[in-house]
């Protein structure tokens, strides 16, 4: 079977337990390269994980030939840099979210991505689940009626020492939790946001470590959203919720973002109370299978580009109103 030679810019902990162990699951991943910018970390992961080259600096394994596709878990800060730079290398690219700091840093690795001729995708491995798709289709079904409502919150802990607690490294919570709840919303409510207001708590180093918004479409449908890292430091704790009410009846779930085996939402309307049980693989294999098939068979990326972009100039409207 063809495969993908797969790369990877950095040693980050979402590498080492999410997306790593899905390309393992991967059908179409060939996990061929990793780097970091300490050669022996590199070499740890390398045969910790099985992959065939290790280097100890990204230039280095940009410009190996045979890597066809990179994965950057780096720091926010510094996606811009070298997603730019793996795309002008001619590599496919799947960046963590969130991938850009605005919405002009998005513009400008997708308008570099077309130029190169090559596939870039914001990796978002949640959006990739089963679940998300069966909500999706009930929602579009409108077996609820017309959505006019959502709520959702995605609240976990605190960092006792994390870049995520940093301003200058793209830190806070809007930007490491507020990004899953806008895409949820903005993949429930195809209108264009048109009000937005948002208030939040900030830490000591600038961040914002609770963020809590409204937005209204040009539809006429409302949402809002809570995110915070407020529930203790270094602890398993979280909370996640979403509800989405429509003309016909709603829906119910909490569910976690990117939570994988058997998971169910519930919906309410005249007919009385329907659950949903959807089987969820590891999501992160299914992010790096789909941008496989991208490069491979011509697939367009699941996350496109206008909706990655959409979503990036939500997240600036929210940062500017709280101040950030």
């Amino acid at each position: 079977m063809e495969k993908v030679k797969w790369g990877i810019l950095g040693t980050a902990n979402v590498a080492s337990w999410g997306t790593i162990p899905g390309m393992k699951l991967a059908q179409y991943c060939d996990m061929y390269a990793i780097a970091g910018r300490n050669p022996e970390k590199a070499k740890l992961f390398a045969g910790k994980f099985g992959f065939q080259k290790a280097y100890g600096s990204y230039d280095e394994l940009l410009a190996d030939k045979e890597v066809q596709a990179v994965y950057i878990p780096l720091p926010n800060d510094i996606h811009l840099k070298w997603v730019k730079a793996a795309l002008q290398a001619g590599k496919h690219v799947l960046c963590e979210k969130p991938m850009a700091l605005n919405a002009t840093e998005a513009r400008e690795m997708y308008a570099t991505a077309e130029a190169c001729g090559v596939n870039l995708m914001e990796a978002y491995a949640y959006l990739h689940s089963p679940y998300v798709e069966s909500l999706k289709k009930d929602v579009q079904s409108g077996i609820i009626g017309d959505v006019d409502y959502i709520d959702t919150a995605f609240v976990t802990q605190g960092y006792k020492e994390d870049f995520r607690l940093h301003k200058e490294l793209g830190g806070g919570a809007m930007y490491d939790l507020g990004c899953y709840c806008t895409t949820m919303i903005l993949s429930l409510i195809d209108s264009e946001p048109e009000y937005v207001k948002a208030a939040a708590e900030f830490s000591e180093l600038g961040v914002d470590f609770s963020t809590t918004g409204v937005i209204r479409f040009a539809n006429g449908a409302r949402a809002a959203f809570n995110v915070g890292m407020v529930l203790g430091q270094n602890t398993n704790s979280r909370y996640d919720r979403l509800f989405v009410h429509g003309t016909k009846g709603s829906i119910r779930s909490d569910v976690e973002y990117n939570q994988q085996g058997e998971v169910s939402y519930k919906i309410f309307n005249v007919d009385g109370v329907t659950e949903r049980k959807v089987f969820v693989p590891q999501n992160y294999s299914l992010e790096i299978d789909q941008l496989s098939r991208c490069i491979l068979f011509g697939e367009k990326p699941k996350v496109t580009s206008a909706f990655s972009v959409k979503n990036a100039e939500l997240i600036d409207r929210v940062l500017r109103d709280i101040g950030y």
